[in-house]
């Protein structure tokens, strides 16, 4: 998805970060599940820009990705011994749920695609594409690069599935990590505070002025990859370490332990955003190191709207409030173990109370969030 693409969404992302701060500051010096806030808001920001603002089938497909991700993300004995892939139906039922979920996403998405063909011709110019307005445009041309209506669908749920679930996972570990490291806490939000109070306003555009917002957002993401096993399939036959790897071979690429390698690394294990300060480091799959977002031509396509998905929400939970673990505990005690599946979040969600900074920026305009 292209830079251009997705500032055409930044008055969504800015509703809707409004929205969760409002929600935030009445819930002000009590405990908040914050990981489950946190994966709302962002289903809702993926939802909106796929589908319009008016989208009635909008929860109903919330809710059915999210039960997606989580079958898709559970043990399949069948896929460790195919043997016994008969078994799933007699015990699991898992292949069944799995099917379930496919025809009712994609009836969902078919009528959404008919309610923005019936409404296409009536449009005017000025209003924002989602999405599928977009996809629409190459819907069975004659010439050129053309999508069939299931081409579309696919796109649609590839995105949103993925696009939502790992930014949420990202952002909850990112939020983990500063309260466990108070430190590292107090110079996020030294930098975001001096840099939103010199341009009067929590803007978006600020973002690229936190450099070390940013090194936090890489160090997450190295130590806590949202998809940390990169499926691929091997071109042609090679050979790694004397192992002949046919053509065709499906491999795994562990971007989790990469990003712990200590050849590569300084203390790995440690959440030290300093370590990208000075770094030529980048998300571009350039550095082998360092491959959050996959690399070559498989590389995530969602890369820069997964990255505003967590820039944005983390800039303002730093700027509006200040956070504590509740029940008086230590953050050298919060739970850091990670949960199992496809995409790793954490095992327990993140309960924090959070403090207004200044209760005076909290219901500013919605430009300024």
């Amino acid at each position: 998805m292209s830079a251009a693409r997705v500032q055409s969404f930044r008055s969504l992302r800015e509703e809707e970060m409004f929205n969760l701060k409002k929600w935030i500051a009445s819930n002000v010096g009590s405990t908040i599940n914050l990981t489950e806030k946190i994966h709302s808001s962002t289903y809702t920001i993926i939802a909106r820009a796929a589908f319009g603002k008016k989208c009635k089938h909008q929860e109903e497909f919330i809710s059915i990705a999210i039960a997606s991700t989580k079958i898709g993300s559970s043990f399949d004995l069948a896929d460790v011994f195919p043997s016994l892939g008969f078994l799933d139906p007699l015990i699991f039922g898992t292949r069944a749920k799995i099917e379930k979920l496919h025809q009712d996403s994609d009836t969902i998405v078919e009528n959404i695609i008919k309610e923005h063909l019936e409404e296409k011709s009536g449009a005017s110019e000025t209003v924002t594409e989602d999405l599928v307005d977009v996809l629409l445009k190459f819907h069975n041309i004659d010439h050129g690069f053309s999508l069939t209506t299931d081409n579309i669908k696919a796109i649609v749920f590839d995105i949103f599935s993925a696009g939502t679930n790992t930014s949420a996972i990202a952002l909850d570990w990112a939020m983990a990590e500063l309260i466990r490291n108070p430190r590292v806490m107090k110079k996020a939000q030294n930098e975001v505070r001096e840099v939103f109070n010199r341009n009067g306003s929590v803007d978006e555009k600020a973002i690229n002025e936190m450099k070390y917002l940013k090194a936090v957002v890489k160090e997450t993401l190295r130590l806590h990859p949202s998809g940390p096993l990169l499926p691929r399939e091997c071109g042609e036959k090679c050979e790694i370490d004397g192992y002949e790897v046919p053509a065709k071979t499906r491999v795994i690429v562990n971007a989790w332990a990469i990003g712990r390698d200590p050849t590569y690394w300084t203390d790995p294990d440690s959440f030290i955003p300093e370590r990208f300060l000075d770094s030529s480091i980048d998300y571009k799959g350039t550095n082998f190191e360092y491959i959050p977002f996959g690399a070559g031509r498989r590389m995530c396509p969602g890369m820069l709207l997964g990255l505003i998905n967590v820039e944005l929400p983390l800039a303002m939970f730093l700027y509006h409030f200040d956070w504590k673990l509740p029940n008086g505990m230590k953050h050298e005690d919060l739970d850091m173990t990670e949960a199992f599946g496809a995409t790793v979040g954490k095992k327990n969600d993140l309960h924090l109370i959070p403090i207004a900074y200044d209760m005076s920026t909290i219901y500013c305009n919605r430009n300024g969030h």
